[in-house]
This record gives C-alpha cells, sequence and structure tokens, in this order.
C-alpha cells in the first residue's frame, strides 16, 4: 500500500483517516467525502487534483478546519481539530493556518496594508501594522499599501491576499484554485510567492489546481475521485502516467 505520509522520518503534520462529509438527509443526501485518508509530512507542497466534483476542495476545507466532516478524525500538528468546539478550531486555525482562496476576499472599505493587518490586530499580535507592512513588501507591494482593493489589479489583489495568510506565520498554507482569476503571466507570479512559502519559511502547502502545470511543481500530487483519494506520488510521475 501507498505511504500518504510523503516522510517517515517525522510524524505528518497533516493526517485525516478515514474522512467522511455528507450533506442532507434521506433522498437529499450527498455523499461529498467518502473514506478520504491523507498525510502530509511537514514543510513538503502538495496538490490535490481531480475532476469537478471530486471532492478536492472540500477535503482541502476539512484540513483547513473549515468544514467540520460527519465522521472520521483530522489532525493538524498536535491538535484533533475533529474535537475542538468552535472558538477554539477559530483560533488554531487563525494562528496555524494561512488560506488564499481563488476570490480574493479583501475588504473594499480598506487598505492593502488594513487588509492584511486588521486580522493579525484582532488576533492580539505584536505590532500588526508593522507586520502587515513586512507582508507587503515581501510580495512586492511595498508601494501600494495605502491603495484600496479597487484601486489594485487581480494580481496585486491576489498579492494581498497571500500577504495576509501568510502575516501570522502559519505552520500550513492552504490555497484553493489560487490562479484560477488571473492572466498566466501573473498567475505564475502568484504560484512563485506560494512555493516561496516551502522553500524560504519551511511552509507546508497544499492547494488544490485544475492547473497542470501548477500541480507538477508540488512535491506530490494527490489525486480525488468520488470523495476519495485513489492515487498519490511525486508530482511528475502523476502527470506523466495522465497523458
Amino acid at each position: 500500500m501507498t505511504s500518504l505520509s510523503g516522510s517517515t522520518d517525522s510524524p505528518p503534520i497533516i493526517a485525516l483517516h478515514d474522512v467522511h462529509l455528507s450533506l442532507g438527509t434521506g433522498a437529499a443526501r450527498v455523499d461529498i467525502l467518502k473514506g478520504a485518508t491523507l498525510d502530509v509530512a511537514r514543510g513538503t507542497s502538495v496538490g490535490l487534483v481531480g475532476p469537478s466534483g471530486s471532492g478536492k476542495s472540500t477535503l482541502l476545507m476539512v484540513l483547513a478546519g473549515l468544514e467540520r466532516p460527519t465522521s472520521g478524525t483530522v489532525r493538524v500538528g498536535d491538535a484533533m481539530l475533529t474535537d475542538l468546539s468552535e472558538d477554539r478550531l477559530a483560533a488554531f486555525r487563525g494562528r496555524e493556518i494561512g488560506i488564499v482562496f481563488q476570490s480574493f476576499h479583501l475588504i473594499p472599505t480598506m487598505t492593502a496594508l488594513e487588509n492584511v493587518a486588521v486580522p493579525l490586530e484582532l488576533a492580539g499580535h505584536d505590532d500588526p501594522f508593522e507586520t502587515a507592512r513586512t507582508e507587503l513588501e515581501a510580495v512586492g507591494l511595498g508601494e501600494r499599501t495605502s491603495h484600496y482593493p479597487t484601486q489594485l489589479s487581480g494580481g496585486e489583489q491576489q498579492r494581498v491576499a497571500v500577504a495576509r495568510a501568510l502575516a501570522p506565520k502559519p505552520a500550513i498554507l492552504v490555497a484553493d484554485e489560487p490562479t484560477g482569476n488571473l492572466d498566466g503571466p501573473t498567475g505564475r507570479q502568484i504560484a512563485d510567492l506560494l512555493f516561496d512559502a516551502p522553500a524560504k519559511r519551511g511552509t507546508t502547502l497544499v492547494l488544490v489546481t485544475h492547473d497542470l502545470s501548477l500541480a507538477e511543481r508540488c512535491d506530490r500530487q494527490v489525486r480525488l475521485k468520488r470523495g476519495q483519494v485513489i492515487e498519490d506520488g511525486h508530482a511528475a510521475t502523476l502527470s506523466e502516467a495522465a497523458e
């Protein structure tokens, strides 16, 4: 049986076991995840791939603590997410997990600096605005901190979203189709920022994508079909097998 941990040297930072997630009841019930099991090694990059409706975005939301599974266990670091209350789960997610979506989810009435700093301020971080400024400079927006989202291009807005996700220095960065709304060159710039996180910060990256060129940059690809993990391996190997 193929190991899903990617490494046997240390415990996985993410461990999902026999995860099911269903919506509705009776005849209206829809089973989205059907016994998904996945381990992710610390500091690696993993691409979740598969056809639309395969459950990959739902799996990402479950491991990020944004969706609760119907059954099964989800452990991130030393925390069993399935045992945490909503308040403790939200606090854990704010500290340990950075999230980047396809849509940028910026607050339109806040500047780029405020969009990054205010979540830090609410979480009680020291020097939230200085931290936010540093992160915006790191993504190449040091001269755009006072601009509002409507004054920024799509790529710049996604850079703000990446800076916001990385500002708390999370152990894990998750991204759901992070380049889906961007043109090719801009998408590649955003991808470079995302892959810098494992390389420079030791952050674990898990992303969902339909873009094979993006998935091929990951250390591993995990392929889903009908709510189950069906294939796991090095990105290049799976891409060659799919051709």
